[in-house]
């Protein structure tokens, strides 16, 4: 029998984070394209246990992303104190939204979880350890109205 070396269900994929405020002013030509603060994120756990996309601190400190508020977040350790960020910009799998993000404890490794999965209609195949991009138009669109 043959061990594979992936391990069974883990998904991991790339995404790109950019600060939403600075996007929205090299649109309006206030600031140049360069200057819009943006990171590219490789090997990224695509992680049905959390709600939202969830960044350490010196990604969200690079970034510029302006505190939304501080929250309580049900953990494998138990409930804990962190910290909401807003205006967040991600493009995962070509499909882009706008979201807010958790503060992660340091030195952790983000999380993308299952709200900003949904919204971009991005589905977890298990089984391949990959995400499935749902279609966004005709009659089996993951868009709804019921």
């Amino acid at each position: 029998m043959n061990i594979s070396t992936k391990q069974m269900g883990i998904i991991t994929t790339t995404i790109t984070i950019t600060n939403l405020v600075d996007e929205i002013l090299a649109e309006r030509g206030f600031i140049p394209e360069e200057q819009v603060r943006s990171i590219t994120l490789d090997n990224v756990l695509v992680d049905t246990g959390a709600t939202r996309l969830c960044l350490p601190p010196d990604i969200i400190n690079h970034l510029g992303l302006p505190l939304a508020e501080e929250i309580e977040v049900q953990t494998a350790a138990g409930v804990i104190k962190t910290r909401l960020f807003k205006r967040v910009s991600l493009t995962v799998e070509g499909r882009k939204g706008e979201f807010t993000c958790t503060e992660l404890p340091g030195g952790k490794d983000a999380l993308l979880g299952v709200i900003p999965l949904e919204e971009l209609g991005l589905q977890p195949d298990v089984i391949n350890q990959q995400l499935i991009l749902l279609p966004n138009t005709g009659k089996d669109t993951y868009h709804m109205i019921l």
